[in-house]
């Protein structure tokens, strides 16, 4: 196997033993040695392999010491591989509720950008990605796309660059979750589209409080209809 392939091995395996804490914040990754041993692969894997974790936050070196573990506010959480991994291992759906938190505050406020920004062409293009929706409701994979299009078109239109790439981040990965995909029913559908359907009527008013509590409400209120009742709260 390349050796490129065989550190992306590494790298995960590393990075899932950091976030599931079998190698603890403070702790020091093991030597050069044990970890070659452990994965089977060269040293010069095992070092690119450790500065890739370093970019990710997730250890530093110290002289004198070794590399340690880094507490969990210095990772990259945007960083693909520890996102999905955290989701991953989300056994109590904490990410997913915080992830849900962050989304609904982001989109929220660019809901209300887009209502006060929007022109005709714009509103055209959201009726549009609403029919289409309405269009598929009846194949779970095409209309799951449809809500993504709807929700990227909003984004697009408020023209909050850097909000558009965080949400964009974690909406994609959170979408590759079987945690988040799940309970996905006609029932939900149709309250899904009732929901879109009151973001676009506040973004053609030009009312941004009603554009972004729309918003808001249906993204909480999407994931409490996916969410199940009976897992614990991170």
């Amino acid at each position: 196997m390349p050796s490129a392939r065989l550190g992306v091995a590494v790298v995960h395996g590393l990075v899932t033993a950091i976030v599931t804490g079998e190698i603890a914040a403070g702790e020091l990754l093991p030597p050069e040695q044990p970890l070659t041993a452990h994965f089977g692969v060269s040293r010069t894997v095992i070092r690119e392999s450790v500065k890739r974790l370093e970019e990710k936050g997730l250890v530093r070196a110290v002289q004198g010491r070794g590399t340690v573990v880094q507490p969990h506010a210095s990772w990259n959480i945007l960083d693909p591989v520890v996102l999905s991994v955290l989701l991953e291992h989300d056994d109590t759906l904490g990410v997913l509720d915080e992830l849900t938190i962050v989304r609904s505050a982001l989109e929220g406020t660019m809901s209300a950008e887009s209502a006060r920004r929007r022109d005709d062409g714009d509103l055209a293009r959201l009726d549009d990605a609403l029919s289409r929706m309405h269009a598929v409701k009846d194949d779970p994979v095409a209309f799951a796309q449809g809500d993504a299009d709807f929700h990227h078109l909003v984004m697009a239109i408020s023209g909050i660059g850097l909000a558009e790439n965080i949400t964009h981040i974690l909406y994609e990965r959170a979408r590759t979750s079987d945690r988040f995909a799940r309970n996905q029913t006609k029932t939900a559908f149709e309250l899904t589209l009732e929901e879109h359907q009151r973001v676009l009527d506040a973004i053609r008013s030009g009312d941004p409080v009603a554009a972004e509590t729309a918003m808001r409400a249906h993204i909480d209120d999407a994931w409490q209809r996916r969410r199940p009742t009976n897992a614990a709260r991170g």
